[in-house]
């Protein structure tokens, strides 16, 4: 049967690079792995409790994390960046202080920067909790998918795909179903595609949304 890989892994090295940038001996390494995580998790939630806007939108397209002997550095790509923003430096300095209390390390200092991304409907991930959103107010999810799609269009990506899985629109059996437009080339390495995973917890039960996007040819 078909094997399939997660696509960001099979292209590190020629069109993605890492999400985390740093080095660690093999005894430290999954303390390190797990520290990452909860940075991650931290921050998601610090943004999901402090939404200024109340659409349930966390607009975070990735997190970057670059870990030195006396410093982690954590770049926030969002989309919309006046969710944070609103009192701009003490959002910061509280998340900073968040992040900090969670990690417990004296010996480093951690340092978050924030950068916008230009279109933020071209990145899976904002796209998928756009489409949970809808999932949750009981959209139908052909009509949510459709839109998702729509919005990409105006990025000029130049092809998606969009899957969900589980009990949709509250069936008794789960099924998958799924949607293309353009091209998603999976097996050409040069291809550069962006790919997220993400779970939606609705009230029949869970359900999985896979984004695959055709960013552009090398």
């Amino acid at each position: 049967m078909g094997q399939k890989i997660n696509p960001l892994g099979f292209r590190l090295g020629t069109t993605q690079s890492h999400h985390s940038f740093w080095f660690a001996q093999p005894k430290s390494f999954s303390a390190d792995l797990q520290e990452d995580a909860k940075i991650r998790d931290c921050i998601k939630n610090y943004v999901k409790k402090n939404m200024r806007i109340s659409s349930g939108f966390e607009g975070i397209a990735r997190i970057e994390i670059q870990k030195r002997v006396d410093l982690i550095q954590v770049i926030i790509h969002i989309g919309f960046p006046n969710l944070l923003m609103e009192g701009r430096t003490r959002g910061i300095e509280e998340l900073q202080m968040n992040v900090q209390k969670e990690l417990n390390s004296v010996t480093r200092r951690l340092n978050i920067a924030i950068t916008r991304v230009e279109k933020p409907y071209g990145q899976p991930n904002i796209l998928a909790e756009y489409i949970a959103l809808q999932l949750k107010n009981r959209v139908s999810f052909r009509k949510a998918m459709k839109k998702a799609i729509e919005l990409t269009e105006q990025t000029d990506t130049k092809g998606i795909q969009i899957q969900i899985a589980g009990r949709i629109d509250g069936k008794e059996i789960a099924r998958v179903e799924w949607i293309r437009e353009g091209r998603v080339p999976l097996q050409t390495i040069r291809a550069k595609i962006d790919y997220c995973s993400y779970t939606v917890r609705t009230i029949y039960g869970v359900l999985g949304i896979k984004i695959w996007i055709f960013v552009d040819e090398e």
